[in-house]
């Protein structure tokens, strides 16, 4: 277990990225939050509610555990098996432009396959079942959910094996995927989102209209939010092979602009529809990305 002192490297990028496993980056990741979790700023944010929730007003009082009530002097509800169990589908993008990375950091894809991989371990350790889909321009692998302590070791499989693959086809792949799920459960989208918006914000409300609660994680680099490169530079498309020669100061202002009019609109569509929008830079600790699945998770009960 990780101390209480040293919690913080294990949620660092830089770190995890030294560890070749990915199923001990997973661990440790979950481990470093969870410890991170009784720390400044989540000081008394408990996730022990797999078993557990608050009494809540109409609750019978035979479900009150006592045992926990004499130990805490608060009333909590021993919750069943169909109350807890979670089905969780995580959508990671895997195409050519989540290979980008700068200074040193995780690229994209790294990030994201880390985060599923934490992602998974933490849900299945909750006794949640977890589906994972892998997509492009089409939809590379799809596992469905499960629960079982052994389909993590297939999950982490998958995620091992990941290379960035073709171009984007966000839209198409989400509707395909939203076909599949036929219980409602959590969405979780893992990508940068570099498609057309109207289309992608489209299919994510799909999610919604199912019913289903939605957390979208947009990944982006650093340099792709400043573009503070210092000279002329020849720049390449990493799923058409296009290039463009500029000088970056020129158009640093522009750019700046368009990304973050990009970012907005994507934000404010979810916001506006109820799915949770989180931007997520690739030099970020995970404890952010994990702290915001927790929450939404927490809320469903």
């Amino acid at each position: 277990m990780i101390s209480t002192n040293d919690y913080r490297e294990f949620l660092k990028p830089s770190i995890i990225s030294k560890i070749i496993s990915l199923e001990l980056r997973a661990r440790l990741v979950v481990e470093g939050f969870m410890v991170g979790l009784h720390k400044s700023p989540y000081h008394g944010f408990s996730v022990e509610f797999t078993e557990y929730r608050p009494y809540m007003q109409g609750d019978s009082l035979k479900d009150v555990d006592w045992k926990v009530y004499g130990k805490t002097d608060r009333y909590f509800i021993k919750q069943y098996e169909e109350e807890t169990n979670l089905r969780s589908y995580i959508l990671l993008d895997i195409s050519k432009s989540m290979n980008f990375s700068s200074g040193g950091n995780f690229s994209k894809l790294s990030y994201g396959i880390t985060l599923a991989a934490a992602l998974s371990y933490m849900m299945i350790n909750q006794q949640d079942a977890v589906s994972l889909t892998l997509y492009s321009d089409s939809i590379e692998k799809y596992l469905p959910p499960k629960s079982s302590r052994s389909y993590l070791q297939e999950i982490l499989k998958e995620l091992t094996k990941v290379t960035s693959s073709q171009k984007t086809n966000t839209a198409s792949c989400l509707n395909e995927i939203s076909e599949k799920i036929k219980r409602r459960g959590l969405v979780i989208i893992i990508s940068d989102m570099f498609d057309d918006p109207e289309a992608t914000i489209r299919a994510i409300k799909r999610f919604r209209y199912q019913k289903n609660e939605v957390i979208v994680f947009q990944l982006l680099d650093p340099l792709e939010r400043s573009f503070g490169f210092g000279k002329d530079a020849v720049f390449i498309d990493m799923e058409t092979g296009e290039e463009i020669t500029t000088q970056p100061y020129q158009i640093q202002k522009a750019y700046i602009e368009s990304v973050n009019s990009f970012i907005n609109r994507i934000k404010s569509e979810c916001l506006n529809s109820n799915i949770e929008y989180n931007l997520i830079d690739t030099s970020e600790s995970f404890d952010k990305s994990l702290y915001n699945y927790i929450q939404k998770r927490s809320r469903l009960y």
